[in-house]
Formats: structure tokens, C-alpha cells, sequence
């Protein structure tokens, strides 16, 4: 059998190892192909690979050089690990798989356990007696709503495709961009942080007020709320110091200690239900002493009673009794009545309170306002109550939700997982707090309820005494359960913050992307406890609970927007497994966020919302190169199109009219744009708002030169970002580059955006070059033209002004012709910029003999006044006058070199040495060299002296030294150059069409370089290309070119594009 006919089995080995993670994130796959090997060793290596090609993929061969075979990629895509990889020991032998948890371990019990938490213990009867039973429960619907509506937003965004270990953080940063990623995240992060010391505060107030208030260092805590708050600042640093040390050493106890906190809860939640249906009767275990319809503490139920002295030594002292004693009667009240006992209806109705109004049944100004002054026994209220208010304190409770996306690496299927466990366990606990709601309002005592710390009972937990069967299986599972929740919160915070310092988004958290060598990141733990020991320090969680609030709140809030944006958007990728969602339930969400904060806590949500806005812009400004795919990029190119659409629609106003400027850009041998300046001079015009685009243009074969026109790409991309251009780039290769430059101009730019202006620069060494320069040129002013697009020619660019630079003196507009008034707006929007803003405007036109010269000028002054543009005005008077001997001189050397060129037909070099030949005459008879000449800033400077006139002459070239105007000694010629120069000047007479525009071209000349020969910048129109294509027209053109513009150093040449381009109308 023939060789290339045999067929080999594929070593396993030989198999082509694709990286995973390209793979599964879409990444363009790389070329294996190296450039430095030969043809030899690319011949030899094709080979090879084709014979571990199956036979019958052999019509594939090329391809799967550079692709995946469909099984590699299948295998990559199905193995597709979405944790994040461990540090590992070389040596260790391989770990057991670790087992994936489902639904119900994974997602839905660790949403229990975070979603119950301190709140419901200590705060939920308060909020209940406060607010009352109908407000109580909107309150806690609302919160539900909005974990509800939350929780929704976020079962789409985790079932749209794989969700790596990262949770939320991860869902959001991917779904809004690296900016809206990293401020989420801090929000997050400090939300978390907050949480932890309000589970440490919530902790210690439940061990000092029901369990041990024995324990207190400042006092009596019941008499002093200073002294109560100290304590808990005290105990909640020690407390704050110990779990800090736990979670450093030893994170497998937090872990461990998760599953004892979960049952602690289930336990003590399941108690409460039973004692409120074992007690439907109520009870005697609590009875509160009340005077009138005001609460006491510190009263013995014993010496609840009007007569009794220990009564009478509080309200009499000195033997006056307080008025509000003597006017109302000392009773008893059972503090649990029973559902059975129809106290629900008494707790129907709100009882808001100012800050140190008396608890009291209803809300008579008698019994609730303190009149006398002291408050003797009577209970107060410590904070002023709302609504809103009541809204950010139990808000905690229903945070939570997102516990099961933290876990996603760890479970077997996160898409189904994520969104069941998620709802599920928000239905539940929903379920729980707005029966407890009923079941709390329905059993207790109105005053009892309102009793926060429950001073009228002795200082016991009203939960607790609910509970069955007595009140230490609520406490002790209320206190274990609120530990393992702060523990979870300090666990997981550093390591939140590690991910947003790992994605390098914000430059200043790098030191907190280091873990330990345990792999622990004990950085980021300093910094939480730090942070925590500051909420701590605000010692109470009626203040901690609404600003943390705040921060669940935004990170919520921005879940749902992430929904809702990627849903409007209907991008390709947007394909959720979840279906239940819908944009406008991830837009109330949103609404419900943002106004819960601002009802809440006005001046806490501007707090969270400043923050949010400070590591946006931060990130913004330091440039964060993440490209994410995120909906923020897909709602600009939405945008784009639908601006690009209206636009479409027909042609700007003049109003509207702005330069979307096209720069063409030559590259010299090095792919090195030759004129820097031009990119200064696109930057200088950026007042006009518009669109810049710099393009330029490689001969050759496109799939032969790829890489060089990636590199001069990438090095046009560099000089923009140099002189500041705002804007976009790119290299077309083509086989003739006049052919690729009318391509650019035709098609480059989408619909109104297309480009509406071309700046090209001057080709200084056309002389030289012979046609091939002038023809370039001449066609793409021409292509210009009939795509109806204006014209800009810097002349001299390399003198304009760098853009950091700042100049003084005139910017000279020559007005010839009027073709649409881009010669008005162009020096207006340069003087926008600080390198042009101390130039004064001064506009030249050019008057008849029949035209009347004060009235032009008058009318001139009210054109510009209504343009609301400032300038000095004066107009040139060139009266008709004989052409000059000079004229026809010019004229006749001009036809002669093309007659010459045409008649010889010689090579580049002879051709300039005959060039030089005629031009040397020129000068020679006329004594009027150009003032100023043009360089290539690549170039030195080369200085030749006139060896018969002593007269020094500097010529500077762009594309090198423009040895055509530069004069030399006349005995340097040849022969047989002499010969013929003098036989066609004896022979050509110049003709008159030439005569005539060089006659035109040198008295302009004479008059602009008389008026304008120190200005800063003179503007003028370019005059229209010839029609006839013709070498001869053309290189006339050039010529009438040079000489309109001899003697200037900074020109401009403009040609309007043929539509108006401003207007004196508002």
C-alpha cells in the first residue's frame, strides 16, 4: 500500500490538549503555527499532523490543526469544572472526589438558616405591637417582595449558563461590567461586614438582658440606656475578638457549626408555634403592672398596687404625689392572653411614638406625653418610630437569599438547584414571618408587644415565654443561632473581598487578593474585623439594621436591574432555563429597592448610594481592561444601533452638523505614521463633538501581510492614544494604494455616522515621485468630492502646534469662495481648544473691481455678527493688471518639465536631475525662492547655498528633500541636458488656460503672503481638481498649488463638501 495511503492509529498522546476554560468562555482559538520555522519544518509538521488525522476527516485536515475535533470540544465543555481550583501539594496523594449537594442541602436549608436570623427573636414582637397587625404585616410583605421579586431576577441570571464559584458578586459583575461589578461588590462586601456586627450586638443583648444581666459592667442597664449600649460595645468587641480567632484558626468549626446553628433554629421556631397553640388560652407566667394606661418596670407583681408603700415611695416622694398617680388606678394585666382572647383586634391599629413618649394603651396626649418630667417607673420610648422606619429595621431578616448562588461550585446541578432552593426557602420563611406576624398580634398584650427589652416582665424575651416548653430552648437556640450566622458573615466576607481584589477591577484592594499559607485570606480578615468593630462601636441594632439595609438593598437592587437589562436587550447569549421572569418584575423590584431605602433612611441610602457611585467612577477612571460580555457593553450597542437607525432616517440639520473627521494616515517603511502632528491637529478640531476615525492604507496582499497590518494598527492605536484622539482606527491592505484609499473613503462609517470630512496630508515630494504621488492624490481629492464630503490639507503640518502647547497671534481665513462656510466653522472650533483659544480670528475676501468694497465689508460684519462669531474683517481690493513677464516665465518652466518628462520618458533618478535642470533656470531668472519650506521631522535638515548668489535656502521635504526647489550651479548640467532645455524654450510658448490660473494663483500669493505672511494658521479654499485626466492637468495642478501657497508656513486648505455646514438661525 502506497504511504499516503496508509493508515495509522492516533497516539492518545498525540492529541491536540485545548484549554478548558477557552473553550467553555468562547475564545478565539490560537494559531499553533510558528512563524520562525522554515517551509522545510511547516512541510514536515503538516505531515505529521495529517497522518494522526482519522481517514475519514482527512477533506478536514486544515482545519483541525487550528479547531477542536467536536469530540475534544464536547469532553472540554462536559467536564467543565465551575469551582475554583485550591492550592494543591505536589506531593499529597489525590483527594476523593467531593460530593455535590442537591437542592435541599445545598441551596435550600443554608437560605433558612441565613434568612432567620437575630431579628426575629428580639425585634419581631416590637415590630408588631408598633406598627400593629395591618401595618405589621405590609411591612413584612413588602420586605418579602422584594427578596421575592429579588430572588427571581436572580434564578434567571444564575440558570443562563454556568455559574462559577463566586455567587452573586460573580452573577452581577458578569451581568453589569466591571464597573456596576466592583461597586456591587463593595456594597456587598461591607453589607456582609455589618451583618456580622449586628449578629455580635444582637448576641450580646440577648445574653445581657434575658440571660445574664448580672453581667453588666456600667450599672443598671434597665435605668440607663447609655449604660445598656456600652455594654454591648464592650462585650461585643471581646465577642467580636473570639469569633475573629475561631474563623482565623479553625474554619472547619464555623462549617461544622452551621448544621448546630440551622437546628437551632428549626428547633426554636417550632417551639414558638407550639407554645402559641399550648398557650391559646393564654397563661400567668407574665403579668406587667400598669398605672392608668401607662407600662411600669421594675414593679413586683406583688406591689402592683396603689396602697402599697413600695408604690408610694417611687410616686411620692417627700409626701407630693406625681398628678398622673393620683388621677388613675394601679393594675395588673396578663401579658400572653391567647388567640382565643381576641386581643388581635387591639393590636389591629399602629401606636407610633416620638422618642421619649410614654408606652401606653392608645394614643391620648394624657397618657402618652411626659408632662412632669421624670419618668419615674414608666417605660419610654427609646427611638421614634414610622413605618419606614420599622421597614429598615426588620428588612435583615428577610436578607439571606443569596446563600444558595454563594454555593454554586459546590452543587451538582446550580441551574436547578439555584432557583427551587431559592424560592422555596423564601416562601417558607415568608410563610413564618407573616403568620408570626398574626399569630404575635392575635396572642400578646398591646403593651407587652411594645415592651422592646421587656423591662415590665423582669427582663425576659417575649418570644421566649411564648415558646414551649419554657423559655431556654428559644434563648440558648436564638443565641447559638445568631453566632453561627455572625461566624458565617466573617467567613465569608474576606473571602468576598479576596474574589473582588483576585479581578483586579480596583487597583487599590491588590494587597487582599494574598492568601495564606493555608490559603486562607487572613488580610481580608483583618480588614472585616476592623470594619465590623466599627458598626459594633454604634452599639445598637435599631441603628445597625437600617444601614445595613441599605447595602442588601442596592445589591438587590442592581440584581434585578442586571434582569432587566439583559431581558430588554434580548441578546443571543440571554437564553435563562428559568421562564418564570419577566422585565417589568425585575423593574418593580428595582423601583421597590430603591424607594424602601429612600423611605427607610433618606440620609443612610445617600451613604450607600455615594459609595456605589465613588468605586464606579473610580474604576471608570482608572480604566478597568475586563471585557465580560456584560449588559452594559450589549445596552451601549443596543443604543448605538438605535441612534444609527434614527440618524438614518435622513441628513442632520445644519444645526446638527458636526466634522466626522477621517484621517488618512501614510506610513513610512517602519509602519510609522510620517505625520505625527495630523493626529494633534484631529484632537484640536474635537470641539466639534464628532466622530474620528484614522485609517491607513498597506500595499500589498492581505493574506500575506496580516501581521504587519495588525501592526500598524496597533501602532496607529499608540499615536492616538498619544496625542489624545478620541476615536477609532484601522489599516486596510490593498494591491494599489489609491485604489485602497477610495475604498475608505466610500465605505468606511455606518449610516449617519459616516465620516463627513477628510483630512490627507500635502505630498511634499510629488516632484520627485513623479506621477504616481500626484495621481494618489489628485484621485482621492476627487473621490472626496463625489462622495460630497469636505476637504482638509495641512500644509507645513510638522510647524503646528502640539496640543499641550499654547500659542498667541492670527488665525487667517481667506474667503474665496463660498462652499457651505466650513472656512467660519473650522477656526471657531479650533479656538474651542486651549492650544488655539488666544488666536484671534481674521477674515480676508477678495473684491472685484465692480465689486463695492464697504458694503462687502459691512454685509460681512453682519454675516459674522449673526454667526455669533468674532473676527476681524477686511477686504482685499486686486484690481485686474497685466500679467506679468514672471507669470509667463512660471508658466513656461512649468510646461517644459512636462513636456520633457513626457518627451524623454526617463527613470526616477534622471527624471529629478532634469527636473532639477529646469527649475534651476526658474529660480535663477526670477530671484523669488520660497520663504519656507516643508520637513520630514525623520529627516535632517539640508542646507544647500546658491554658489553665484550667496543666498542661503533650507529645503525640507516630508518624503525627503524636495530637490526640485532647490537650486544648484548651472555649470553642474550636462550637455545634453542644456541642449534640450534650450531647444524647447526656443520651441514652447506657454498656454494661455495655464497662463491665465498662474496669473491667479501668483497675485493671491502675492496678496496672501503681504496680509497673512505672520499668522499663526492662514485657511483657504482649495481649488477644484482638473477635470481632463491628464497627466499634464494634473501635474499643472500641483504646481498652481505650490505657488498659491508659497511664502506661508502653516496653511490649510479646505473644500466644503457642497451642503451648509452652519447657519445664523437658532
Amino acid at each position: 500500500m502506497p504511504d499516503r495511503f496508509q493508515v495509522t492509529k492516533a497516539d492518545e498522546d498525540t492529541v491536540l490538549d485545548y484549554n478548558q476554560d477557552e473553550s467553555a468562555s468562547g475564545k478565539l482559538l490560537g494559531d499553533i503555527h510558528d512563524e520562525t520555522l522554515d517551509s522545510g519544518d511547516i512541510h514536515r509538521a503538516e505531515e505529521n499532523q495529517k497522518s494522526n488525522i482519522d481517514p475519514n476527516l482527512y477533506l478536514y485536515d486544515d482545519d483541525l490543526e487550528t479547531r477542536p475535533h467536536i469530540s475534544t470540544f464536547i469532553s472540554s465543555i462536559a467536564n467543565y469544572e465551575n469551582t475554583i481550583p485550591a492550592a494543591t501539594d505536589p506531593d499529597a496523594k489525590p483527594a476523593a472526589p467531593s460530593a455535590r449537594m442537591g437542592t435541599l442541602i445545598g441551596v435550600f436549608l443554608p437560605c433558612i438558616q441565613n434568612i432567620f436570623g437575630v431579628i426575629l427573636f428580639i425585634r419581631l414582637t416590637w415590630v408588631v405591637g408598633t406598627a400593629g397587625a395591618v401595618c405589621g404585616f405590609l411591612i413584612v410583605l413588602t420586605c418579602c417582595c422584594v427578596t421575592m421579586l429579588t430572588a427571581i431576577s436572580m434564578s434567571a441570571i444564575a440558570t443562563n449558563g454556568v455559574v462559577p464559584a463566586g455567587g452573586s458578586y460573580f452573577m452581577i459583575s458578569r451581568s453589569l461590567g466591571p464597573e456596576f461589578g466592583g461597586a456591587v461588590g463593595m456594597l456587598f462586601y461591607t453589607g456582609t461586614t455589618l451583618a456580622a456586627a449586628m449578629y455580635i450586638v444582637g448576641a450580646v443583648e440577648i445574653v445581657l438582658t434575658y440571660m445574664a444581666p448580672w453581667a453588666s459592667i456600667f450599672g443598671d442597664f434597665t435605668k440607663d440606656a447609655d449604660a445598656m449600649y456600652n455594654n454591648f460595645r464592650v462585650y461585643g468587641t471581646l465577642l467580636l475578638i473570639f469569633m475573629g480567632l475561631i474563623v482565623f484558626v479553625g474554619v472547619k468549626f464555623v462549617n461544622k457549626f452551621a448544621t448546630v446553628a440551622l437546628a437551632c433554629v428549626i428547633l426554636s421556631i417550632i417551639a414558638v408555634y407550639v407554645g402559641i397553640f399550648d398557650n391559646i388560652h393564654g397563661n400567668d407566667k407574665l403579668q406587667m403592672c400598669v398605672l392608668g394606661k401607662r407600662l411600669l418596670k421594675d414593679i413586683p407583681i406583688a406591689n402592683c398596687t396603689k396602697e402599697d408603700s413600695f408604690m408610694r415611695d417611687i410616686y411620692c416622694p417627700g409626701g407630693k404625689c406625681e398628678e398622673y398617680f393620683l388621677a388613675n388606678n394601679v393594675t395588673q394585666v396578663q401579658g400572653i392572653k391567647g388567640l382565643a382572647s381576641g386581643v388581635f383586634y387591639d393590636n389591629i391599629f399602629p401606636s407610633f411614638l416620638e422618642k421619649g413618649q410614654f408606652i401606653a394603651y392608645g394614643k391620648n396626649a394624657v397618657d402618652i406625653e411626659n408632662t412632669s418630667g421624670q419618668s419615674y417607673n414608666q417605660i419610654m420610648a427609646d427611638i421614634t418610630t414610622s413605618f419606614t422606619l420599622l421597614i429598615g429595621i426588620f428588612f435583615p431578616s428577610v436578607t439571606g437569599i443569596m446563600a444558595g448562588s454563594n454555593r454554586s461550585g459546590d452543587l451538582a446541578d446550580a441551574q436547578k438547584s439555584i432557583p427551587i432552593g431559592t424560592i422555596c426557602a423564601i416562601l417558607t420563611t415568608s410563610t413564618v414571618y407573616l403568620s408570626s406576624v398574626l399569630f404575635f398580634a392575635g396572642t400578646v398584650d398591646n403593651l407587652l408587644l411594645r415592651d422592646k427589652f421587656g423591662q415590665s416582665i423582669g427582663g425576659k424575651l417575649v418570644v421566649a415565654n411564648i415558646a414551649w416548653p419554657n423559655q431556654w430552648v428559644i434563648l440558648i437556640g436564638s443565641f447559638l443561632s445568631t453566632l453561627g450566622a455572625g461566624l458565617q458573615s466573617l467567613t465569608g466576607a474576606p473571602r468576598l473581598l479576596q474574589a473582588i481584589a483576585r479581578d483586579e477591577i480596583i487597583p487599590f484592594l491588590a494587597p487582599f487578593a494574598k492568601s495564606s499559607s493555608r490559603g486562607e485570606p487572613t488580610r481580608a480578615l483583618l480588614l472585616t474585623i476592623v470594619i465590623c468593630q466599627c458598626g459594633i462601636l454604634l452599639g445598637n441594632v435599631d441603628l445597625l439594621a437600617p444601614l445595613l439595609s441599605m447595602f442588601f438593598l442596592m445589591c438587590y437592587g442592581f440584581v434585578n436591574l442586571a434582569c432587566a437589562v439583559q431581558t430588554l436587550l434580548r441578546t443571543p447569549n440571554w437564553r435563562p432555563r428559568f421562564k418564570f421572569y419577566h422585565w417589568s418584575l425585575s423593574l418593580i423590584g428595582l423601583t421597590l429597592c430603591i424607594s424602601v431605602m429612600i423611605m427607610t433612611s433618606w440620609y443612610f441610602a445617600l451613604i450607600a448610594m455615594g459609595m456605589a457611585i465613588v468605586i464606579y467612577k473610580y474604576i471608570e477612571y482608572r480604566g478597568a481592561e475586563k471585557e465580560w460580555g456584560d449588559g452594559i457593553r450589549g445596552m451601549a450597542l443596543t443604543a448605538a444601533r438605535y441612534s444609527l437607525l434614527r440618524l438614518e432616517e435622513g441628513p442632520p440639520h445644519t444645526k446638527n452638523w458636526r466634522p466626522q473627521i477621517l484621517v488618512l494616515s501614510k506610513l513610512n517603511d517602519n509602519l510609522l505614521p510620517k505625520y505625527r502632528k495630523i493626529f494633534s491637529f484631529a484632537t484640536q478640531l474635537k470641539a466639534g463633538k464628532g466622530l474620528t476615525i484614522c485609517v491607513s492604507v498597506i500595499k500589498g496582499d492581505h493574506t500575506k501581510i496580516t501581521n504587519k497590518a495588525v501592526d500598524a494598527k496597533a501602532t496607529l492605536r499608540k499615536y492616538m492614544t498619544d496625542e489624545k484622539v478620541k476615536g477609532f482606527c484601522d489599516v486596510l491592505v490593498a494591491q494599489q494604494i489609491g485604489e485602497g484609499l477610495s475604498s475608505v473613503i466610500q465605505t468606511i462609517g455606518l449610516g449617519g455616522m459616516k465620516p463627513n470630512t477628510v483630512i490627507i496630508g500635502w505630498p511634499y515630494s510629488w516632484r520627485q515621485e513623479g506621477r504616481n504621488s500626484w495621481k494618489t492624490f489628485i484621485q482621492t481629492v476627487r473621490t472626496v468630492a463625489a462622495c460630497h464630503m469636505a476637504l482638509m490639507v495641512p500644509k507645513g503640518i510638522n510647524f503646528y502646534p502640539e496640543s499641550n502647547h499654547k500659542i498667541g497671534g492670527n488665525i487667517d481665513i481667506w474667503w474665496i469662495v463660498h462652499d457651505g462656510g466650513l472656512l467660519m466653522l473650522l477656526p471657531f472650533l479650533l479656538k474651542q481648544h486651549r492650544t488655539w483659544r488666544n488666536c484671534k480670528l481674521r477674515i480676508f475676501t477678495v473684491a472685484q473691481i465692480e465689486d463695492n468694497s464697504i458694503q462687502m465689508k459691512k454685509d460681512l460684519k453682519t454675516f459674522l455678527y449673526h454667526l455669533r462669531i468674532e473676527a476681524d474683517v477686511e477686504v482685499v481690493e486686486m484690481n485686474n493688471s497685466d500679467i506679468s513677464a514672471y507669470t509667463y516665465e512660471r508658466t513656461l518652466m512649468m510646461e517644459q518639465r512636462n513636456q520633457m518628462l513626457r518627451a524623454l520618458g526617463l527613470n526616477k533618478k534622471e527624471n529629478s536631475k532634469v527636473v532639477q535642470t529646469i527649475v534651476d533656470h526658474h529660480y535663477d531668472a526670477t530671484k523669488t525662492a520660497s520663504k519656507v519650506r516643508f520637513a520630514d521631522p525623520t529627516i535632517e535638515e539640508i542646507q544647500h547655498h546658491d554658489s553665484q548668489n550667496d543666498e542661503k535656502r533650507n529645503s525640507i521635504d516630508l518624503d525627503g528633500p524636495e530637490n526640485a526647489d532647490t537650486p544648484e550651479t548651472t555649470s553642474n548640467k550636462d550637455e545634453s541636458t542644456e541642449k534640450a532645455d534650450g531647444d524647447f524654450k526656443s520651441s514652447v510658448k506657454p498656454d494661455e488656460f495655464n497662463v491665465r490660473r498662474m496669473h491667479t494663483a501668483i497675485k493671491l500669493n502675492e496678496v496672501i503672503v503681504e496680509k497673512s505672511q505672520d499668522a499663526q494658521l492662514v485657511i483657504m479654499n482649495l481649488p477644484g481638481p482638473p477635470r481632463e485626466v491628464r497627466a499634464e492637468r494634473e501635474s499643472n495642478y500641483m504646481e498652481f498649488l505650490e505657488v498659491l501657497t508659497e511664502g506661508l508656513e502653516k496653511v490649510l486648505m479646505v473644500r466644503g463638501g457642497g451642503r451648509e455646514v452652519i447657519t445664523i438661525y437658532s
